[in-house]
């Protein structure tokens, strides 16, 4: 492949301006002809900077390592020839889990530089997830974690289509391979595939919040569409001090195309922890360890980092100066905690979807700041919208719910199609708009703020309710550790909000407090947003990714 292009358009924040206005003017998407990922976040600095880190990893065990961008490549080239060799070849699919790991972030670079496809698969699937994803995508290969091996091998002859399995470590059984041992003899020389920018890239299961999950299907130009968010949650800094950890499964949409591989583009060295559960105080070590700059995880994970005594008097967390959430809204003790435990660091919120990337977000190094319950503005490039979810006309009064769009057409983040999903890619995809499911509404400067998810709202006799709303308000009580609010059936009002609560210790159920937080909502929102029904419960269902299944609420 020739060498790849400078495209200044995706650094328009070392150009000098000090507005988002200045820079739309400027800003125009450049989409060369030919793309590949892998060559714009490996190849190119592995020849510019080639003892520059791309990686550090520390291990469950506490080991640490650093790779180079050099070092990065040669074993992606090396595990490109190796599944050449397998008879992977364009268009194929290989599945990878999301581990934070060394291997799955070679594996995935290696997927693009054989024009394959990677599916990233998180490695908390049990059995019926992962043979359903794995046929419906019809994966050739599989790179396991040692948290999956035993579901694959209790469901690989039940996948047609699965020839290969490769285990990330040296736990590999009689029909499977270790990734180092497939990788020894291969040549770390690989001349990347010279993609066209629309050509498929990846394929990305959705989180099944709203029933069977979804092969959202995006092509290697996507990342360029990723840029302009991830430069704002960066604060518009790609120095050389930079360095991004995000908690989440290299699995998502917003962690492994939302931020690893931007940050690698602009050659900002990510930080992986490959132990098996999210350690709050583990997020500490690493931050003082390796100078984190750019803390990224959702506010479910901020929750239970803000459990931890005396984090700010216990490491050096000076080094932050993005900490960046998103999934769902922060509430005001977390934005207080986090610029109080992290002195140096800006709050920002992100917004975004599998379908459609990092779409919306706070841009503090051009004035805008976040606002609490919003989160932030549409990024540079990215035609935003909102229309009414029944007649589809577009709403232009400031603070009236509709439903978020984005133009479909130039804009090269947004997916090309729900995979051998048809319909449900026409029902998305309507008079040159991506239309969302998502309700939200936008203030007086342009800040968006999310309700509800459109197959959320709640209709109680004719009210429309965002669930999203009723949990804010009860955030903010001081008994309220967490909650998720769902419809559930009703004889006169069709359905009504019931609040599913999980207390803070020191506090027990009772109904004197169910009264209370009745009243404390009725106070705060519309006198029928009220949760009419209270139940307390030791957990709340959630997704990998740590959203409330509010669907499963009402089976709790």
């Amino acid at each position: 492949m020739a060498e790849p292009r400078e495209l200044e358009k995706y650094y328009y924040h070392e150009q000098g301006f000090d507005t988002i206005e200045e820079i739309e003017e400027w800003f125009e998407w450049q989409v060369p002809a030919q793309f590949n990922i892998a060559e714009y976040v490996c190849d190119r600095w592995a020849s510019a900077r080639k003892h520059r880190v791309a990686l550090y990893h520390r291990g469950p065990d506490g080991d640490e390592a650093a790779y180079t961008f050099r070092q990065v490549q040669r074993y992606a080239n090396r595990f490109a020839n190796y599944l050449v060799d397998q008879g992977i070849g364009p268009g194929d699919r290989v599945a990878i889990n999301g581990t934070q790991r060394l291997e799955s972030l070679v594996g995935h670079l290696a997927v693009f530089k054989i024009g394959a496809v990677s599916v990233p698969l998180t490695v908390l699937l049990g059995t019926e997830g992962l043979r359903y994803r794995l046929s419906d995508c019809e994966a050739d290969a599989f790179l396991a974690d040692r948290g999956a091996i035993e579901a694959i091998r209790s469901i690989r002859d039940d996948v047609d289509s699965l020839d290969l399995v490769v285990t990330n470590d040296a736990f590999d059984d009689a029909d499977e391979v270790n990734f180092w041992d497939a990788i020894e003899t291969h040549d770390p020389q690989f001349e990347t595939a010279a993609t066209d920018a629309d050509e498929t890239a990846f394929i990305i299961y959705t989180s099944g919040t709203t029933g069977q999950p979804k092969g959202v299907v995006h092509t290697h130009q996507h990342l360029l569409g990723e840029l302009p968010q991830f430069l704002s949650l960066q604060g518009q800094n790609t120095d050389d001090d930079q360095v991004l950890r995000t908690v989440a499964e290299w699995s998502w949409i917003m962690s492994l195309p939302g931020v690893v591989l931007p940050a690698l583009f602009y050659g900002i060295p990510v930080v992986g922890y490959s132990g098996r559960d999210f350690d709050p105080e583990i997020e500490f070590e690493l931050t003082d360890a390796f100078g984190i700059t750019h803390l990224n995880l959702p506010p479910t994970a901020v929750r239970m980092m803000m459990q931890v005594d005396d984090p700010r008097g216990r490491f050096d967390l000076s080094s932050v100066q993005s900490f960046t959430t998103g999934g769902e809204s922060a509430d005001e003790s977390i934005i207080q905690w986090v610029t109080e435990t992290f002195e140096n660091a800006s709050f920002l919120e992100g917004y975004g979807t599998s379908e459609i990337g990092g779409l919306v977000s706070d841009d503090p190094a051009v004035g805008l700041s976040h606002r609490v319950g919003y989160f932030g503005v549409p990024s540079v490039g990215h035609d935003v919208a909102v229309f009414d979810p029944e007649t589809h006309e577009r709403i232009d009064e400031p603070h009236e719910i509709g439903e978020l769009a984005v133009r479909y057409g130039e804009d090269p983040m947004l997916f090309e199609a729900y995979l051998e999903l048809p319909e449900k890619t026409d029902e998305t995809i309507q008079d040159g708009w991506l239309f969302s499911d998502d309700l939200v509404s936008f203030d007086e400067d342009g800040f968006f703020r999310f309700h509800s998810r459109a197959d959320d709202l709640i209709i109680s006799s004719g009210y429309r309710i965002a669930p999203k709303e009723i949990e804010e308000a009860m955030l903010t009580h001081e008994a309220v550790q967490n909650v998720g609010v769902a419809g559930v059936p009703h004889d006169t009002r069709g359905e009504i909000p019931k609040a599913f609560v999980v207390l803070e210790d020191g506090y027990g159920p009772s109904p004197a407090l169910v009264e209370e937080l009745q009243d404390y909502v009725k106070d705060r929102l519309a006198k029928y947003e009220y949760p009419r029904e209270i139940e307390f419960v030791d957990d709340l269902p959630k997704t990998t990714t740590g959203k409330i299944q509010r669907q499963s609420l009402p089976d709790q």
